[in-house]
């Protein structure tokens, strides 16, 4: 059991053989109480208070060894770590892919090391995380934005409570209003003015509007897809090609799994004839991290003029935003190459593909983010609901109106026999 120490007076013996209090050294000067104790390491830890508080220092002992009692118990140094070292060790530590990793760190050293710094972990409560969000609002950050920030900063606070820093994640309280995501309606090009941007490209990157609208696939999926990737109906994404802070690399399609996309006649003919005119170059990239990634060669079926791999800025400086002004449509962030991946998908919906096959050929991780973005671009299922109805009850009109029922009465009465009520028995019951 642990105890309390009066840092300010000692028991020592009386004149009359009974102890008596007297004041020590350190009577006046610093905190008086300090409570020590076993954890269960085996170490012995202490936690001192200051004068007047004996009650709160009481109760820290009891709650420590209730906390050893119930296998609860939280060494509070280290709950001292301090955010920003839990914070980068996070990012460091985590299993992200490297070009994620430098987003997430550069978003957690612009956005949240800033305000939480030094401050201990065991002291971020949620009142903290409420005053971070009103600071994140003042500095004009999107609502989005802050959706992703507080999933970082949750992910940081997770892993303090795993290691034994704090009890519970202050972004599980009731009070904590976490931001919800808003999702924007897509609204789909039309195909006139898909056409009109391919036409003002450069020929060497018209087939990848073909690929993109034709495929569903992103910007550096685009990029990576190889001849060797075709077969008779489909197309399989193996890899993209992405940036790991200045460096390219091949890395995984999103959600790290390959996937199958229906491949079109069409889409396969453009294909050919841009390879009989700018044959595929064999790039060598490393695989994921540019430092220490398996270095991996594939033919490219879109590269620049010098036979490199391409870079975002590379294609839309020299391939997409000039098609967009020559077709004169704003160069604003609706209208990047996702576009065509949104032009893909309501495509799709229009003919009746189901979600779950649409989130599966665009490698959506769940067809319900799927829904709650391209939902609305679905049929009308009610105006198609009620024209069903419709047809339906025209059918039955056609053959059973109302001037027949009588007759069709008659019909049944004279095939069946009385019914029971007449006193005839049921037909085809002595058989059962």
């Amino acid at each position: 059991m642990g105890h309390i120490e009066d840092r300010w007076f000692k028991d020592v013996p009386g004149p009359n053989g009974k102890k008596c209090r007297e004041k020590t050294d350190r009577h006046g000067v610093g905190l008086r109480y300090r409570v020590r104790y076993i954890a269960p390491d085996g170490k012995e830890r202490n936690s001192s208070f200051p004068d007047r508080q004996k009650r709160e220092a009481e109760a820290f002992l009891a709650s420590v060894e209730a906390d050893k009692n119930r296998g609860h118990y939280l060494d509070p140094q280290r709950g001292k770590k301090p955010f920003d070292e839990l914070a980068l060790a996070y990012v460091r530590n985590s299993r992200f892919d490297e070009s994620t990793r430098t987003s997430v760190e550069s978003r957690v050293r612009l956005h949240v090391i800033p305000f939480f710094g030094r401050r201990a972990v065991n002291t971020v409560y949620p009142g903290t995380l409420r005053e971070w969000d009103t600071w994140l609002i003042g500095k004009g950050l999107s609502v989005n934005t802050r959706v992703v920030l507080f999933a970082h900063v949750s992910g940081i606070l997770t892993a303090a409570v795993d290691d034994g820093r704090i009890a519970k994640n202050p972004c599980s309280a009731k009070s904590v209003t976490i931001p919800k995501p808003q999702v924007s309606k897509v609204v789909p090009w039309l195909p006139a003015t898909v056409a009109a941007v391919r036409a003002a490209m450069p020929a060497r990157y018209q087939v990848y509007v073909d690929l993109a609208a034709g495929c569903g696939t992103r910007e550096g999926e685009t990029f990576g897809i190889s001849p060797e990737d075709f077969d008779a109906e489909w197309l399989t994404i193996r890899r993209q090609v992405k940036r790991v802070g200045s460096r390219l690399v091949f890395g995984s399609p999103k959600n790290d799994r390959e996937r199958k996309t229906p491949l079109s006649g069409s889409v396969a003919r453009s294909v050919r004839a841009h390879l009989a005119a700018f044959p595929a170059v064999s790039v060598t990239l490393p695989w994921e991290d540019p430092e220490r990634g398996k270095m991996v060669t594939v033919p490219l079926i879109l590269t620049t003029g010098k036979g490199t791999p391409l870079r975002q800025q590379t294609f839309d400086g020299c391939a997409w935003k000039p098609g967009l002004a020559a077709a004169g449509v704003p160069a604003v962030r609706g209208n990047g190459t996702h576009a065509l991946r949104h032009l893909f998908a309501s495509q799709l919906l229009a003919q009746g593909v189901s979600v779950r096959d649409l989130a599966e050929w665009m490698g959506h991780a769940d067809p319900a983010f799927t829904l709650r973005v391209y939902g609305h671009l679905m049929p009308d299922s009610p105006g198609r609901a009620r024209g069903a109805i419709d047809a339906l009850l025209a059918d039955l009109d056609d053959h059973h109106g109302p001037t027949t029922a009588p007759e069709l009465q008659r019909r049944e009465e004279l095939s069946t026999g009385p019914g029971p009520a007449q006193g005839g028995s049921a037909p085809g019951l002595e058989g059962i």
